[in-house]
This record gives C-alpha cells, sequence and structure tokens, in this order.
C-alpha cells in the first residue's frame, strides 16, 4: 500500500458527517443544505441535447489530446474573455474537470526526491493538500488577510520556503473567499516563479460569476499585461461546472506554457485520461455560447443581493468578488455554528475550520462558516431567514 495515503487528511464533508452523526435535526423545517459548493440551477437544453446528439462517439476511443474543434473552442472562448492568443496545438489541453486536473497536474510537476514544497492559500481547497502529499512534497499554507477582503499574505512566506517550492496553487476567484487577485500580487508572484523556478497552477472554475462590471483578473491575462506572453511556467486551470450548471459532465481544459503542457499530455495519455467524444461535443456547445453565462450570472447576482443583507444584520458578512459562497464570521466556535444550526433549524453549513491548516497557532479559518448559494432564491431565501432567527436565539 502507498505510504503517502496516510498522510492524507479527512475531506471537509466527512468531517462534516461526523460532526452531524449523532444529532437529529429539527423536524420542524425541511433540510436546506448551504454546504456544498454544487451548481443547482438548471443545465441549458442546448448542452443536453449536444451530448445526446453524439452518442455515436461511444463507438470510438477518444484522444487524450481531444478533437481539433474541442481545442479551437477554448483558444476562441479566450480570445473573447481576456484577448489573449493562444495556440490551440501546443497550449491548450481538455481535462475531466478541474479537480482531477489540479490532482494530475501536480502529479506531473513534481520531483519527490528533492524535499520539494508546495505552497497553497489558506484556507483552501482540499485537493491542492492531497495532490501535494500524493506527490511526496510538502504543503506550504500562505494565509489570507481579512483585512484586505481575504487576499492571500504571499510576504508571509519565507525565503527558504520559496526556494523550496516547486508549485504554487492560486485560487482566484478564491474557494471559499471569493477574493480576486489584483495584477500587482500576480507580478510579485511571477517575479518569485522568475526567482526561484517554481510553477504557477491558477484556479480559476468561479470566473465567471462575479457581482462587480469588471469581471475577475485571469492569471494567464494577467501574464499578457505584464509582457509574459510566452506564460512561462504558468498553467491555467477552468472548468464548465460553475459556468454553465454541469458538474456532472466533468469537463475542463488546461492553458498556458507549451512545455508544460506537453509534459502534462504524456502523462494523461499513461494515465487514461481522455474526455469522452460525446462530453467533447457538449463542451463544444457550452464553451461557444455566453448567453447562458450572463443568465446564469444574473441568477447569482439577484440571489446574493437578496441574502447577503439579511444575513449581514446578525454576521460578520460582505458580498464577495466573485464565485458563489458567502465567508462568515460568527461568535464562538464555527462547529458549534454549524452544529447547532443544523440540529435546531435543519439548515447545513461548513465550518471554515474544516477548510484551513493551523499554523502559527492560528487556523484562518476558524470563527467563520462556508455558506453555498447554490440553491434557486426562494431556498436560499428561506435558509438565510433561519440563520437570522437562529442566530438572534442565540445571541438576544
Amino acid at each position: 500500500m502507498n505510504p503517502l495515503l496516510s498522510r492524507l487528511q479527512p475531506y471537509p464533508f466527512e468531517r462534516l458527517r461526523q460532526l452531524f452523526a449523532d444529532i437529529t435535526p429539527n423536524a420542524a423545517y425541511r433540510p436546506i443544505s448551504l454546504g456544498i459548493g454544487e451548481p443547482r440551477h438548471p443545465t441549458p437544453e442546448f448542452i443536453k441535447q449536444a451530448l445526446a446528439g453524439s452518442l455515436g462517439g461511444l463507438a470510438a476511443y477518444p484522444s487524450t489530446a481531444g478533437e481539433p474543434a474541442l481545442r479551437e473552442a477554448f483558444v476562441r472562448w479566450l480570445n473573447t474573455r481576456y484577448g489573449l492568443e493562444v495556440d490551440p496545438k501546443t497550449q491548450v489541453l481538455p481535462v475531466n474537470g478541474s479537480r482531477e486536473a489540479l490532482f494530475a497536474f501536480t502529479q506531473t510537476v513534481i520531483d519527490p526526491g528533492t524535499n520539494p514544497v508546495v505552497v497553497c492559500p489558506n484556507p483552501f481547497y482540499q485537493i491542492y493538500e492531497g495532490a501535494a502529499l500524493l506527490a511526496g512534497a510538502q504543503p506550504y499554507y500562505a494565509p489570507s488577510d481579512p483585512h484586505r477582503n481575504f487576499a492571500i499574505d504571499w510576504d508571509t512566506v519565507p525565503v527558504d520556503v520559496w526556494a523550496r517550492t516547486q508549485l504554487l496553487f492560486v485560487c482566484s476567484p478564491g474557494n471559499p473567499t471569493g477574493a480576486v487577485m489584483p495584477l500587482d500580487q500576480w507580478a510579485r508572484l511571477f517575479e518569485l516563479s522568475d526567482r526561484h523556478g517554481f510553477i504557477i497552477a491558477s484556479d480559476e472554475c468561479y470566473s465567471e460569476i462575479y457581482f462587480r462590471d469588471e469581471s475577475p483578473l485571469g492569471g494567464l491575462e494577467a501574464a499578457q499585461r505584464l509582457g509574459r506572453s510566452d506564460f512561462r511556467r504558468l498553467v491555467s486551470f477552468t472548468s464548465l461546472s460553475k459556468r454553465s450548471n454541469v458538474p456532472g459532465m466533468r469537463s475542463g481544459f488546461v492553458a498556458g506554457d507549451a512545455s508544460l503542457i506537453k509534459s502534462f499530455l504524456l502523462y494523461r495519455t499513461y494515465h487514461g485520461s481522455a474526455m469522452s467524444p460525446m462530453v467533447q461535443a457538449a463542451s463544444i456547445a457550452a464553451w461557444g455560447d455566453e448567453r447562458h453565462v450572463v443568465e446564469n450570472r444574473a441568477l447569482y447576482r439577484e440571489k446574493f443581493a437578496q441574502v447577503t443583507p439579511l444575513l449581514a444584520k446578525v454576521l460578520d458578512v460582505g458580498l464577495p468578488d466573485a464565485g458563489f459562497y458567502l465567508w462568515a464570521g460568527v461568535r464562538g466556535s464555527d462547529a458549534d455554528f454549524a452544529r447547532d444550526l443544523q440540529a435546531q433549524y435543519n439548515v447545513t453549513v461548513l465550518p471554515g475550520s474544516y477548510l484551513a491548516r493551523e499554523t502559527a497557532g492560528i487556523n484562518p479559518g476558524a470563527g467563520r462558516v462556508r455558506m453555498a448559494l447554490v440553491a434557486q432564491t426562494p431556498e436560499c431565501l428561506e435558509a438565510a431567514q433561519r440563520i437570522v432567527q437562529f442566530v438572534k436565539s442565540r445571541n438576544p
């Protein structure tokens, strides 16, 4: 058995099940879950039709590199969204969702025989940590700063850690905080990458759900603005799951440094990670349409505009830059808050401490809960109203 498996931490949702194991929720309320970031807006019909109309693809083995039409769809979207000029033959590659790709990419680029470090945000998406551990690397957790809208404080990472770093995970817009990284922070990370030689993996799966007029800055876009049009040591990861409400389709792509994409393709060829022809056809349709994305974003904007002020009356919470989470401050233990809310009002939220690691005696997720506003607006509003009642009864 691989001994590195013993280093893995329980996933947050397993910890949540353990937290709720011995409680019986109040039967007077129907269950509402704000715990899991699973998009629940309807999947557009044209994507379903494209998938169903391509069942003939079952008769053929797919190419790991994807069909040329799929790679061209990626490139057109990158040009429309970010103004990028990307080579469809060498700088993009289809993946079966960003989670699978983030894990596999880490196994591709880490040299375990050199005492490597993988730097990631804290709080973070747990696949970063798991991928690092199973690649034989040591995670290092860079904390978010609540005084700067939860931006990651990269300057807290010591020089000797940067010197051992082989991979840096960036998540912008962030999970769970929704923070978007500005251009000056990208410039700082590129300078560190040039100095120490580490690779940057930019997780951008929430890039199309935002609340301000300006769309979130992407990693490749930042590189191009700073004169790094070769995207050296940089790969971005994006997905259709949140953008197009197709989490079950497992479809996304990576783009960036051609030499890294070449190595990643080699790994994926042996790994057996080719995207099915039906999913490729549906993905081409989805990447080629922006109307459904605008409509989806409008649903989130309306929902957050109604829910956030309601919760802000009783919790430390504000509108995020982007994404579909509220990162709310609570009094006392975040785990106790989640447990008592589940027991008394049958609403599930995720303790923030489950999404972070303690460093220097501090867990940057402690005292906060993550609320995924993924259901329809009436259900999210009902959950918010119950939370308001709960907080008022808890803190009269």
